[in-house]
């Protein structure tokens, strides 16, 4: 396992990290997801600690907080040696009007919940889940502030924010000397390359790390789906198509996919992390798994190393289509990109 500091913190974590997402004590709400009990918890958890993983992910409203739960007793004896993530801001099965958002009122109730779920005295990275409109965004920074002041939590960052509200928060984090954030959790895939355009620049600009959800696409990079059997009412993507990619699109990438992965011995998987892995600025990718043997095969990631011909050719397979301002004809002059080396 190879490992990075988160940002431009002291904190070490592993460039694979493991996500709680699908852990559940019975919460039915999304039952496409909910899979994962108590007794293979335990098993997943092990696993990503013996393969040398450190960095864990869950969210209050994952399951309803049942994910919270079973992830703090699964790390309970090894709470000195792991780095736990947990998020607030969005809304669970919870119908109450005040029990959602990114308030200080909110904010500080929710911390007191998920240190309770964890069974923890302290969170190391607390997560703004998603922007809220409805909430002054100095107001959220002041309550993120006070729970690192108050030794509830150790590090914040933000997840599935614009990148013009994290540099708005980051320049008034600086101005009233609040805690900063230290890394943004985002989707980042290859059938989900937006954050190119303006996120990781200005991640980059602020020195903030790059933590990634979903790098197989909920799943669709697995290879496990095909044209024909995608809208079977047993088919994750029936009921919960969160990402709303283009199928076909995906469909073709997959091909150039098992071609490449056939040529160098790997599983489609392996190569859709390490392709993740491999890109600039991204400390973490977070792993998923309902069984054993996917969480096994996806750890495979970690010692894969990408040439430049296979980056290329997925580059190719999955590239984005530039938006104004970012498009040619307002491109970096050319000539001294080259003369820089920056071609």
């Amino acid at each position: 396992m190879q490992y990075r500091t988160l940002g431009s913190t002291g904190l070490v974590v592993s460039r694979l990290g493991f996500g709680a997402l699908t852990f559940s004590q019975g919460a039915r709400s999304l039952d496409a997801v909910y899979k994962v009990g108590e007794q293979l918890a335990h098993t997943l958890v092990g696993r990503a600690l013996d393969a040398g993983i450190n960095f864990f992910d869950t969210a209050d409203v994952y399951a309803d907080g049942e994910s919270e739960t079973l992830l703090g007793a699964a790390l309970k004896p090894h709470r000195d040696r792991v780095v736990i993530t947990t998020k607030v801001g969005n809304r669970g099965g919870d119908r109450e009007l005040l029990r959602t958002g990114l308030s200080k009122r909110h904010i500080l109730w929710s911390v007191d919940q998920s240190l309770r779920r964890l069974g923890t005295d302290w969170i190391d990275c607390y997560v703004a889940h998603r922007e809220d409109p409805y909430t002054p965004l100095e107001e959220t920074l002041e309550a993120f502030d006070s729970v690192v002041r108050a030794g509830k939590v150790r590090y914040i960052g933000y997840s599935n924010w614009s990148a013009w509200t994290v540099a708005a928060a980051m320049e008034i984090q600086k101005a009233r000397g609040y805690a900063p954030f230290t890394h943004g959790q985002m989707y980042y895939s290859l059938l989900g390359r937006d954050v190119e355009r303006d996120v990781l620049p200005m991640m980059q600009r602020y020195g903030l790390g790059m933590t990634v959800w979903s790098p197989l696409a909920f799943g669709f990079l697995s290879g496990a789906y095909t044209r024909e059997d995608l809208t079977r009412p047993d088919n994750r993507f029936s009921s919960f198509d969160m990402l709303q990619f283009d199928k076909d699109k995906g469909f073709a990438l997959l091909d150039v996919m098992r071609g490449i992965a056939a040529r160098r011995g790997v599983t489609v998987p392996q190569l859709a992390i390490a392709w993740v892995l491999a890109r600039r600025g991204v400390t973490s990718v977070l792993l998923g798994a309902t069984k054993l043997a996917q969480l096994d095969d996806n750890l495979g990631a970690a010692d894969l190393q990408l040439s430049e011909a296979d980056l290329a050719e997925l580059d190719a397979a999955s590239a984005i289509m530039p938006l104004y301002p970012s498009s040619d004809w307002v491109a970096p002059d050319r000539r001294v990109a080259r003369a820089l080396g920056r071609t």
